[in-house]
């Protein structure tokens, strides 16, 4: 699958061996040194897929994701954090600033070819334009919304995917390998933990409306989204049950 890819990195001997291993693997390459000059390609040419080093001049990696994620135009761009720093909390703060990848230097070449054609091909089988709805939560993968009510949240692509997931399956347990093959994509190198911590993400994005109970997990199994949940916090609120839409 090509693609073509922007990678971020200010030092000159690792962009250029990035950058000819793409190219071998017939990747269009476009290259920046920081930040702000990526941010000005981005302005005037979307790629499919973005490599952001951790440590660049000027604005850092993190910032530029976190940048990247908050446009409309960019917030589903595919976004590989490339680092040396291999910690666990460093690699939950590359994920929780949007990227949907992580990679600790140095890696294989290869590896990273791998991960790269994962990622691209995890977003393929997510085109589809059917709009889900359910416990009064509307997702619109066209627009690439999710509303309740009059009210926008806003998600992050892989927390998209993975509501749109639980949603269409609801009231199954879902184990974090589940997930990882039918969120992420089979073949993908990303920890089963990343699940928790993108599912905690979610649910933060949904605690504004009280949808968070919707995303229930199951000790020692996994995740489910729940149909029932909403309705049953309503009621223990002594508030009057949401209208649910079911299907």
């Amino acid at each position: 699958m090509q693609a073509s890819i922007l990678v971020v990195e200010d030092e000159p001997s690792i962009q250029e061996l990035l950058s000819v291993n793409l190219k071998l693997s017939g990747h269009n390459v476009v290259r920046a040194y920081d930040a702000e000059a990526a941010i000005l390609i981005l302005s005037e040419n979307l790629p499919d897929l973005m490599l952001v080093d951790w440590m660049l001049p000027g604005m850092s990696g993190i910032n530029m994701v976190r940048r990247v994620r908050s446009q409309d135009r960019t917030r589903d761009l595919p976004i590989i954090m490339l680092t040396a720093r291999g910690e666990q909390h460093d690699k939950i703060l590359g994920l929780e600033s949007g990227a949907d990848d992580y990679m600790t230097k140095p890696f294989s070449p290869r590896e990273l070819l791998a991960r790269i054609q994962a990622l691209l091909r995890r977003r393929a089988p997510h085109s589809t334009q059917d709009v889900v709805e359910k416990n009064g939560v509307r997702l619109d993968p066209g627009s690439h919304r999710v509303t309740i009510g009059s009210r926008h949240i806003t998600l992050g692509p892989t927390e998209f995917r993975l509501l749109m997931f639980l949603m269409k399956h609801p009231d199954r347990i879902h184990s974090r390998t589940t997930l990882l093959d039918k969120v992420w994509g089979s073949g993908s190198f990303v920890e089963e933990r990343t699940v928790d911590t993108h599912v905690g993400r979610l649910r933060s994005a949904l605690e504004v409306t009280g949808h968070a109970t919707m995303i229930e997990t199951i000790r020692g199994s996994g995740y489910r989204f729940s149909e029932q949940s909403v309705v049953i916090r309503a009621a223990d609120m002594g508030m009057s049950p949401m209208h649910n839409s079911l299907s």
